[in-house]
């Protein structure tokens, strides 16, 4: 597997990649090899849901190739990702395949942005490379040792360089002296693999104490956003990058750093005042690089913004948090009528869980306290723990734990709990940054809420304004079939409804109120109680019509609606039809050919008071079918209306009018993916 790996990375010209699989049992990837590419830049996308705005979740959904040809074509499409690796690189995306199963994904990297899309000679290796390591991602699988998740993916590591000579190396010594300034070496890391004693001198330190050191923690004058901001953008973009920083107390310094695929060399020499005047200034030592909290909370900012349920944050903070922080375990936690509820984990037994789930708000432990007060708590040992908490008990084999306050407006929600299986220090800067991540958190929880409560208040309402059944009425079969919309609550304005009359005269009207939410339905259930009352009292369609919209527009709910009411005779089998901006109805004879009604249009209610809506009259004899719908059921981005309708009618036309039920489910099944509601009344009268 390594070896084909590498091979891909080589042979496409690409200077990293990154090795997807997806689970059989999960809709998401995870990252289990990576090349060219150090594991922290690599580490938010551990795991990519199916569904993420991501291209490699995208190259394995639609089984494709996807191309991003640099930093602006990466905004255009995958704008969250462009927000947290703001620089020039271009990017390919391709689905790993074993036979007619999609196993995984990969991902290469190439230096700067790309003129042109990817050539077919590289595209050739690339999906000959993508074919190999699919085949022996099956045999691995076929072995009986597949390739799974792993909590750090395996590092490739890149080619040996070459060994100078004796000769070679005094002779590069010498080079590297008489060069102006000093010079050193960092790994992939970032960590300092080498520095000359002319650039120890100038940054002021000890080479000792700076080889295997970050520059940014040894150096605490460099922990600024700026200094790791420009190493990381060498990193992606593989091009060379230049920054100027103050060395207090009035020393400015030049770097230049030149990538390549086992490092970066930097050069450093002394900068002109004048040129560092607006350079990155340094600021007192605050435990992790601001750079990388700053890093991490927008990945995490950028990501949040498109959680909209409880669960999703749940999720997307698992997803982001654990593997940036080097964390194992995580709990979010709010209180719920006197009690602790958790909302969420990842990393602890469920049974562990189940146990602190429901317990008081005066129970003395970590989560009660920071919910209750606000206030975080950090232990780096469970003897600290013990400490402060003597009731509890050493029950999930951690070592540290962070146990932070989720602030909404300006108010404690919530507590998450982060749990790490070493030891684990919290410096005051890793206090201060793991305070505002969990800041970002409490937000998006704040909101998620009340999402959930508006979402499960709206299917609670229209749940109790649709018939729940329909009347049974000698000589009439009908199926009805709802389908909600798959963006936003999920939940709105559509409705139908089947009124019996007497023995031989019924009702039928479906329609739709503009809006997808608690106001729509709402509207919904008002519409529809007028509509009835109205047919009720023996009303002809037009007329039920009107007096509805009479209604509509006195109440002015600045909704309008669309809707269709027709009267069923089923002594003499005719039918009077009005409609009201609606799709019209279609009808499908016994000799299964089909019509659309040409209805007189009439003006969606709400509008105007005393608009006339005329009516149609048309024979429904046994065995037709006649089918209301509304326009979720047709209505899709670039599709012709009437095309849509006549593709609806041609299905009408071949389903089994004695089985309405299935009729319904084909009609269903072929419609779009709904962005918005769908609702379908079919009705046949029999002999």
């Amino acid at each position: 597997m390594d070896t084909a790996m590498a091979a891909v990375v080589r042979e496409s010209g690409a200077y990293g990649g990154l090795l997807y699989v997806r689970p059989p049992s999960e809709d998401a990837l995870w990252l289990v090899m990576v090349a060219g590419v150090p594991q922290e830049i690599a580490a938010p996308w551990r795991r990519v849901a199916l569904t993420d705005p991501m291209p490699v979740a995208d190259a394995v959904r639609e089984r494709r190739l996807v191309w991003i040809g640099g930093q602006e074509d990466l905004a255009r499409h995958y704008p969250r990702a462009a927000l947290v690796l703001p620089y020039d690189f271009s990017l390919s995306a391709a689905p790993v395949a074993a036979g007619s199963a999609v196993v995984g994904g990969l991902v290469l990297l190439w230096a700067g942005a790309a003129t042109a899309p990817l050539d077919p000679d590289r595209r050739h290796v690339v999906e000959a490379g993508c074919r190999r390591l699919g085949r022996l991602l099956r045999q691995a699988e076929d072995r009986g040792a597949p390739l799974l998740p792993v909590e750090r993916p395996r590092s490739l590591r890149p080619p040996p360089a070459r060994t100078p000579s004796p000769t070679e190396a005094a002779a590069l010594s010498a080079f590297i002296d008489r060069l102006p300034g000093g010079s050193c070496a960092l790994d992939m890391s970032g960590r300092i693999t080498f520095i000359t004693p002319a650039a120890a001198d100038l940054v002021g330190a000890d080479p000792s104490d700076l080889v295997g050191a970050l520059p940014w923690e040894a150096l605490p004058w460099m922990d600024v956003p700026q200094v790791e901001d420009r190493y990381r953008a060498a990193l992606v973009s593989r091009r060379p990058e230049a920054f100027t920083v103050l060395r207090p107390p009035q020393t400015w310094l030049a770097f230049e750093l030149y990538p390549d695929p086992s490092g970066i060399s930097v050069r450093i020499t002394r900068a002109d005042p004048a040129e560092g005047a607006s350079a990155a200034r340094s600021a007192p030592p605050a435990g992790p690089s601001r750079a990388t909290v700053l890093y991490h909370l927008m990945h995490l900012a950028s990501t949040l913004t498109e959680a909209v349920g409880v669960q999703d944050v749940v999720e997307q903070t698992a997803d982001q948090l654990l593997p940036a922080l080097g964390a194992q375990a995580m709990v979010l936690m709010t209180a719920e009528d006197g009690r602790l509820r958790i909302l969420g984990y990842r990393g602890y037994r469920t049974e562990v869980m189940k146990r602190f789930d429901g317990v008081p708000l005066s129970s003395d432990i970590p989560g009660v306290h920071v919910l209750t007060t606000g206030d975080p708590g950090f232990f780096a040992s469970f003897a600290e723990l013990e400490r402060d908490y003597p009731a509890t008990v050493h029950e999930d084999g951690m070592a540290a734990w962070a146990i932070l306050p989720l602030i909404a407006s300006r108010r404690p929600i919530g507590s998450l709990l982060l749990a790490y299986a070493k030891p684990h220090t919290f410096p005051p800067g890793e206090r201060a940054a793991l305070t505002s991540l969990a800041g970002l958190v409490g937000q998006a929880l704040d909101r998620a809420r009340l999402y959930d409560a508006k979402y499960h208040l709206a299917h609670r309402l229209q749940s109790a304004l649709l018939p729940h059944t329909l009347p049974d009425i000698p000589g009439l079969k009908v199926a009805a079939r709802y389908l909600p919309a798959a963006r936003g609550l999920g939940v709105g304005g559509d409705f139908y409804d089947l009124i019996r009359f007497d023995a031989h005269t019924a009702g039928a009207t479906i329609g739709d109120v503009q809006g997808h939410n608690v106001d729509a339905a709402a509207l919904m259930g008002q519409v529809r109680t007028a509509v009835h009352a109205h047919a009720t009292v023996g009303a002809p369609p037009g007329d039920v019509l009107a007096r509805t919209n009479r209604l509509l527009t006195d109440l002015d709910p600045g909704l309008f609606t669309s809707c269709v009411y027709v009267h069923l005779d089923l002594a003499t089998h005719r039918a009077c039809v009005a409609a009201a901006g609606h799709p019209p109805p279609l009808l499908r004879h016994p000799d299964g050919t089909t019509e659309h009604l040409e209805v007189p249009p009439g003006l969606l209610l709400g509008i105007e008071p005393d608009t006339p809506y005329p009516a149609l009259e048309f024979g429904l004899p046994p065995g037709s079918v006649l089918a209301l719908y509304t326009d979720g059921l047709v209505e899709a981005p670039g599709v012709d209306l009437d095309d849509a309708i006549a593709a609806l009618a041609g299905l009408l036309g071949h389903g089994d009018p004695a089985d309405l039920d299935a009729m319904a489910d084909t009609l269903i099944r072929h419609a779009p993916t709904p962005g918005d509601d769908i609702a379908l009344l079919l009705i046949s009268p029999g002999a």
